[in-house]
């Protein structure tokens, strides 16, 4: 365990499971690469002041068996609902990030549109998706995660909300409104076996609407699921309560109110709907909480 919290802070650091980044600015200007647009909405102002880290918690640390126990499934392929594990109960912990960390010390960001050909090589994109890889917009932008530290985190996204994706981000690092980890998921992971304890912050995913044939908001770039585990899916089908992830039941008590939690009054409802985009979590047929999209589906 002791290993494991050295690696997320070389991480971090950008000391470990990093790519080359950016060479550091003095006055944190953003190169621009060919073909890049730019958020207008980018603050270089300093980070917050560092909270104390709750590392006497034990939602704070990463459980070993994080992502390893795949669950029995039905016949449509969702996994198993089972009782919130105590590990993730006031689940509290930051992934390694999975790029280089942006210089500056504040919120910035980066966005290339289209995205490079190799950030869609290890997307979900294929031929047959609804948005054509031209027309999606590679991200890298800072974000505030649950060790109250300053992370670095990529999505793919539509390149017309491109712009508006990282106004919202902006809002919620003001905030302070912590995020485990966002990545752009990769087919392996689309097909993998569910384990019900992923918390991945993104927004391209070419897949239907779960359960469905109809294509998801997400498979057009223009949709953005946040903390999913601390934010589930929640629908009752034939009785039964199906949650995604499974093992997030416990957050379906919204009155127990635990760090990134998505609430009607709270900065991640405020800041999308700046943008236009409406909130699965205020659906009638089933709950989304995590999920925002662009035509509010």
């Amino acid at each position: 365990m002791a290993a494991l919290l050295v690696c997320c802070l070389l991480a971090t650091a950008g000391l470990a499971g990093c790519a080359p980044g950016d060479t550091v600015s003095p006055t944190r200007s953003r190169a621009i690469a060919p073909g890049a647009t730019l958020s207008p909405s980018v603050s270089t102002s300093p980070s917050p002041t560092p909270l104390p880290s709750a590392s006497s918690d034990p939602g704070s640390v990463p459980p070993p068996w994080l992502g390893t126990r795949p669950l029995p499934t039905d016949a449509a392929g969702f996994g198993e609902v089972r009782p919130t594990p105590p590990r993730l109960r006031h689940r509290a912990f930051t992934l390694p990030d999975s790029v280089a960390e942006l210089p500056g010390h504040g919120f910035t960001s980066r966005i290339l549109s289209p995205a490079p050909a190799s950030v869609i090589a290890r997307s979900t994109w294929q031929p047959g998706c609804p948005v054509a890889a031209s027309d999606l917009a590679w991200i890298r932008l800072a974000f505030w995660g649950f060790d109250h530290i300053r992370h670095t985190g990529e999505l793919l996204v539509n390149a017309a909300a491109a712009n508006d994706v990282v106004q919202v981000f902006t809002e919620l690092y003001r905030a302070r409104f912590p995020i485990e980890q966002m990545t752009i998921t990769t087919r392996p992971e689309l097909d993998a076996e569910p384990t019900g304890d992923g918390n991945d912050t993104e927004s391209f995913v070419c897949r239907p609407v779960r359960g469905s044939t109809v294509l998801s908001q997400h498979a057009y770039g223009l949709a953005v699921d946040l903390d999913p585990f601390q934010n589930p899916y929640a629908k009752d089908v034939d009785g039964v309560r199906r949650v995604l992830p499974e093992l997030a039941s416990s957050y379906l008590d919204r009155g127990d109110l635990r760090p990134g939690m998505i609430t009607p009054s709270g900065p991640v409802f405020a800041a999308f709907a700046r943008i236009g985009w409406g909130w699965g979590g205020a659906w009638n047929s089933l709950r989304d909480y995590q999920h925002f999209s662009a035509n509010g589906r």
